[in-house]
């Protein structure tokens, strides 16, 4: 059981990462093709995967002998680079001390040797595994993850709006409850307890990986808890994820219209009639979007105004409001005889 123990501070540091995070579902990816988790329906797609990763990529399992990942791969950035990076610069010291752990008494391959001495050749050769590794598994399905991350995003923050954070985050996890002060997930394995003392959480979903909770512990940061989400299968290039939930069927069409119309200001007349609504319906609206931390609404006088933030600007995705044809006049009437 994985038991993730929260102060006040952390519950107020919750955060749902705004992003997919290229590494971290790469390494979600490859831990799901090497460890064989997920059973038979993933059989095929695992051997694509192996079958196609290229030469370059081998230095990535002498780093995870065993699937046991030293800590500072984990990072969250919103590109490759950006993410190797963070890696790059992390405290040589933790780099050494990991890299110790993984291994232990066991003899080392000579590159993981030079990377624990801090060699450049060394950092060269584990970014262009991770590279390659990215090329040939995910970038082909790379459009596809960012619109279910968008969609579980979107997901998040209206059941938050409605339910709260505690109830939202057992549903990200069916079977998962809060007590004591602990969010516990019985199944995960190993059995761990992971105290935030008041650095926070964040949560990012994986496309990859269907067999429980990946967490991510580093002292000093907040701890990532990437969970399985999604469809139950790793998305497949050429098609939409099934199913593919867009945030037009997640909002509703006339609330996702009001969202992108809201990228300019709008009064409540202004955006019913935008919409072709009511004043009570534009206000509804409205209403529910700001519930969601996605829109604001400002008070001058009698009259209100309405702009979305940028969690809004995130959820719309910067489409265009769908054009909504003016409902025909009524016929004039009919001359009495």
């Amino acid at each position: 059981m994985l038991r993730i123990h929260f102060t006040a501070q952390d519950f107020a540091r919750i955060r749902f990462a705004p992003r997919p995070a290229p590494l971290q579902e790469l390494h979600a990816a490859l831990t799901t093709a090497v460890t064989r988790r997920g059973g038979p329906l993933l059989a095929p797609w695992r051997g694509r995967v192996l079958r196609s990763l290229p030469a370059a990529t081998d230095p990535l399992a002498d780093l995870v002998p065993a699937g046991r990942p030293p800590s500072f791969l984990d990072v969250l950035g919103d590109t490759m680079a950006d993410g190797f990076e963070q890696i790059r610069a992390a405290d040589p010291g933790l780099v050494r001390s990991e890299l110790e752990r993984v291994y232990g008494a066991v003899p080392a391959p000579r590159w993981i040797r030079s990377l624990h001495a801090g060699d450049e050749t060394a950092w060269r050769t584990l970014h262009r595994a991770q590279q390659a590794a990215y090329e040939t598994v995910l970038a082909p399905v790379w459009s596809v993850v960012q619109d279910l991350h968008r969609e579980e995003f979107t997901r998040y923050a209206l059941a938050v709006a409605e339910h709260g954070v505690a109830a939202t985050l057992t549903g990200l996890a069916p079977g998962s409850r809060l007590h004591g002060g602990a969010w516990e997930w019985p199944g995960a394995t190993p059995d761990r307890d992971v105290c935030l003392d008041g650095r926070g959480l964040v949560l990012l979903p994986t496309f990859h990986h269907p067999a429980g909770p990946l967490l991510q512990d580093t002292p000093g940061r907040p701890a990532v808890l990437t969970y399985p989400a999604g469809p139950g299968l790793p998305p497949a290039a050429g098609r939409p994820a099934v199913p593919a939930e867009t945030p037009a069927a997640v909002l509703g069409r006339t609330r996702l219209d009001a969202l992108r119309l809201l990228a300019e200001p709008h009064t409540t007349t202004s955006l019913a009639r935008a919409l072709h609504v009511s004043n009570a319906t534009a206000s509804s609206h409205a209403a529910a979007l700001r519930s969601a931390g996605m829109a604001t609404t400002t008070r001058t006088g009698r009259s209100v105004t309405h702009q979305r933030t940028a969690l809004g600007t995130l959820v719309a995705g910067g489409g265009a409001p769908a054009t909504r044809p003016r409902p025909p006049p009524p016929p004039p009437p009919r001359p009495q005889r």
